[in-house]
């Protein structure tokens, strides 16, 4: 169904587009009977799918990566198209609009996105309440989604105060998801990428160690990176997981590269997403896990369009993967197709 609607939705702008298909998601599964159709279509219920992870017991290891859901409003509904995990954000302490439109441009014939959203969110009350909601709308022995909250700062935020902004994020989703995700690595916030550089970073994340305790509760604190990053820098990077103790690592968020495109859009800035960073982020998780001994989880995203892609994101060290740029140009019926193809493994 999907794939013969797609010609018609890519005629329109994408980030239009977005939020039609989102809120007629939200209306089918307000229709009686909508939820069992989708889950009946979508979901596995089977248990050889489930991941424990970082102390967490996921459904299946095929999750919805930050910026799909930003403001918390489909959890429930990516639950019932088979997401195993959903990651919401990325959430700013205070609401942002982002960046002037248009910021995100279709090269299908890249099978990819340019995005350059810049943080556009409701802010952390609006996601940190909706989260809290969908908890309490759980019927008596339903099992939750994990959920991760994705955290950044504000754009007017200055680097050398960017911690604030991450504890702020931090102290109010504490209560409502299972695990953070400190993003520094986003192309499209002046200077964010600066925060990768060991100190800056270093100290974001000791400081939120230092915070991750509540009722002798703490939760799982990972660090989204670039796929930009040179080995040396990615040398680093598993230093700084060692040194923090962080739970472990996201590869990899969207590039500032452009090789080989050959797209219209393909001069637009911002973060490239989709099947040109197919072989960079499986090179960067290959590259984590083996100087790492394999250390430390590594969840895996960035062009993952198929089930054999997400095969190769997990052989080669990673644990769980993400989509994004996939689920949009191939539907929800890739994220059934890989969890059928992990259970022929």
């Amino acid at each position: 169904m999907y794939q013969l609607l797609k010609p018609l939705l890519f005629k329109f702008d994408p980030e239009n587009v977005h939020y039609f298909v989102t809120r007629n998601l939200k209306r089918f599964n307000k229709v009686p009977g909508g939820t069992a159709i989708s889950k009946a279509i979508w979901a596995s219920d089977d248990k050889q799918l489930e991941r424990d992870v970082f102390g967490l017991k996921f459904k299946n290891p095929v999750g919805l990566a930050a910026g799909f859901d930003k403001n918390a409003e489909l959890i429930a509904e990516m639950g019932n198209l088979g997401f195993g995990f959903v990651e919401v954000g990325t959430v700013t302490p205070l609401p942002q609009p982002g960046n002037d439109k248009p910021r995100m441009f279709r090269l299908p014939a890249d099978e990819a996105l340019i995005n350059r959203m810049g943080f556009n969110n409701l802010g952390v009350d609006v996601a940190a309440e909706r989260i809290a909601a969908y908890r309490k709308s759980l019927k008596p022995g339903e099992n939750a989604l994990i959920i991760g909250g994705n955290i950044g700062k504000n754009k007017v935020t200055p680097n050398e105060e960017a911690v604030s902004d991450y504890i702020k994020c931090f102290d109010r989703l504490f209560d409502v998801v299972d695990y953070f995700v400190v993003n520094v690595s986003s192309p499209n916030t002046p200077g964010l990428r600066a925060l990768q550089e060991k100190e800056p970073l270093m100290h974001i994340l000791n400081t939120l160690q230092q915070r991750n305790s509540k009722n002798g509760i703490s939760r799982p604190i990972l660090l989204k990176i670039a796929p930009d990053l040179t080995d040396s820098q990615l040398d680093d990077i598993a230093d700084i997981v060692k040194q923090t103790g962080i739970a472990g690592i996201i590869a990899t968020n969207t590039t500032i590269s452009r090789d080989g495109l050959t797209s219209e859009f393909k001069g637009e800035t911002g973060g490239l997403s989709g099947k040109p960073l197919t072989k960079r982020s499986t090179e960067v998780i290959s590259y984590l896990h083996k100087v790492s001994g394999g250390s430390f989880p590594i969840i895996g995203v960035g062009g993952i369009h198929s089930a054999a892609d997400a095969v190769e994101k997990l052989e080669a060290g990673a644990v769980l993967v993400q989509l994004y740029t996939g689920f949009i140009y191939e539907g929800p019926g890739l994220i059934s197709k890989i969890n059928k193809r992990l259970l022929s493994v």
